[in-house]
């Protein structure tokens, strides 16, 4: 693993910037609508929700699997002109990876207020994940295995749990657990796609897709937009909400290709993790509540070991006890997640919304009593890029 970056500089910005507005919009199927529709009615949303208006907004961080360019038509159709723009895009975990680029912009008066957005209409929109996929072959060749062909992502992430299952004796049913145990949770949360009551015996039996996955290990193929504002702590308290601080955050990448990872079974996220815990001052048995990018049931168990909740190849059993599951001694992915809740095309921004609405203590039935540190994990392309945030209450500064 990379040396963890421990510098007092990074430590100097533990809770320098907070966030101030949440929102997500059209999760599920928005028929009719387009990724910039889905994206803007979720930033005008979490902008509001923040108190401001868009005129308020002078930098923004945002990505599209689609278009290079994306920043600039989202700079176009809000109608704002911001002093700071990132489009840095690494898969699925950019939105939480934009977050200490982000606070550094806002610490050094570059800006004062940041709008993080996504929107992707990938169920209903004729160009959608099918043909995105198809796509990429060509603007993202991956020469050491697109020859082959390889039903992707799903092939990918289903390399990494048949390595799990052989290295340290996981089993089909811990796998299941994950997703019976999202199901759970989204079956408290009105905004989950999907809350039909799920089984461990349902998920073995459904249709394999990748051996040893069937479609219940693998994520929803959703609609949905997602937006948050990050604004310096000294403006948040101005806001109608109670600001939620970044305490840590840090982003790793080892790879893009499955098989150029060095080892199947250990992620960036151990990275990423340590880095992020060091700038907090935190570790892993601190947080209340914790909300993982679970593409696939075995991100879960990926996860947990890496950033330090259990030992590794101790997940499975984990999970199985109940421990994430509601009631569990461990709440994960709360809203339901990937697995149940929502999954655009890339899931991270959803987590770190998650993370704010239950350190908010807005999340009704599936509310995490008491709840005060949070972690948000973002996962890109396979099992490429790992980004974490620390989050935490006005209390744990």
């Amino acid at each position: 693993m990379a040396q963890v970056h421990t510098s007092s500089g990074l430590r100097a910005l533990r809770g320098k910037a907070a966030i101030t507005g949440v929102a997500t919009y059209g999760c599920g199927e928005a028929p009719g609508s387009d990724d910039m529709l889905l994206l803007a009615r979720a930033a005008h949303a979490a902008v509001a929700d923040a108190g401001l208006s868009m005129q308020d907004i002078d930098g923004l961080a945002t990505c599209s699997v689609n278009a290079t360019m994306w920043p600039m038509p989202v700079i176009e159709h809000l109608g704002i002109n911001p002093n700071y723009v990132n489009g840095t895009m690494l898969g699925g975990s950019s939105f939480i990876a934009h977050l200490l680029p982000s606070i550094m912009a806002l610490e050094a008066g570059q800006c004062q207020h940041v709008l993080v957005c996504y929107g992707s209409a990938q169920r209903s929109a004729a160009f959608g994940r099918k043909e995105s996929t198809a796509a990429r072959k060509f603007m993202d060749p991956q020469p050491f295995e697109h020859p082959f062909d390889p039903t992707m992502p799903v092939a990918a992430y289903a390399m990494a749990a048949a390595r799990h299952m052989h290295q340290y004796g996981t089993t089909r049913e811990q796998l299941a657990a994950v997703a019976v145990s999202a199901r759970q949770w989204a079956q408290k949360n009105p905004e989950a796609f999907v809350r039909d009551p799920l089984s461990i015996e349902q998920v073995l039996g459904a249709r394999m897709v990748a051996d040893p996955f069937t479609v219940r290990d693998c994520c929803l193929v959703t609609d949905g937009g997602g937006a948050f504002v990050l604004s310096r702590a000294a403006d948040a308290q101005r806001g109608p909400n109670a600001p939620i601080y970044v305490l840590g955050n840090a982003t790793a990448c080892w790879n893009r290709q499955i098989s150029s990872m060095p080892d199947l079974t250990v992620t960036a996220a151990s990275q990423s993790g340590a880095q992020a815990f060091a700038m907090a001052g935190l570790t892993a048995q601190d947080m209340d509540v914790v909300e993982l990018y679970d593409a696939f049931t075995i991100n879960t168990l990926l996860f947990l070991e890496d950033l330090g909740f259990v030992k590794k190849g101790e997940a499975g059993a984990f999970v199985a006890s109940g421990a994430i599951a509601p009631g569990g001694s461990l709440p994960v992915n709360t809203n339901g997640g990937g697995l149940s809740c929502v999954h655009p095309g890339m899931y991270g921004i959803f987590a770190l919304i998650e993370a704010v609405r239950q350190l908010r203590g807005n999340c009704g039935e599936r509310q995490v009593a008491g709840a005060q540190l949070a972690l948000a994990h973002g996962n890109g392309g396979t099992l490429s890029s790992q980004a974490t945030a620390i989050l935490g209450t006005a209390a744990t500064l």
